[in-house]
């Protein structure tokens, strides 16, 4: 899934920090900390504009109904 909301990303003209938590050093305490925020499965976890979003599928809902696209202008990340 993090493949997927990577690639929504891009495609919708965004440039999003990314940060795979089994490369990081420190990836197994951003995993427990994105579960205390509710984030089940953790990854992908996705912030905009500092604020969490939620995992795949609640990113997913977002584009589909339109509310993507808003929350993205909101935050500065697309230009459109």
């Amino acid at each position: 899934m993090s493949h997927a909301i990577k690639r929504l990303f891009y495609e919708q003209g965004v440039g999003p920090a990314i940060y795979e938590l089994d490369e990081d050093t420190r990836g197994k305490e951003m995993e427990w900390a994105l579960l205390r925020l509710g984030c089940n499965p953790s990854v992908p976890a996705v912030f905009v504009g500092g604020k969490f979003v939620g995992s795949a599928n609640t990113v997913m809902t977002l584009h589909l109904n339109g509310s993507l696209k808003k929350m993205l202008r909101d935050a500065g990340a697309l230009w459109l």
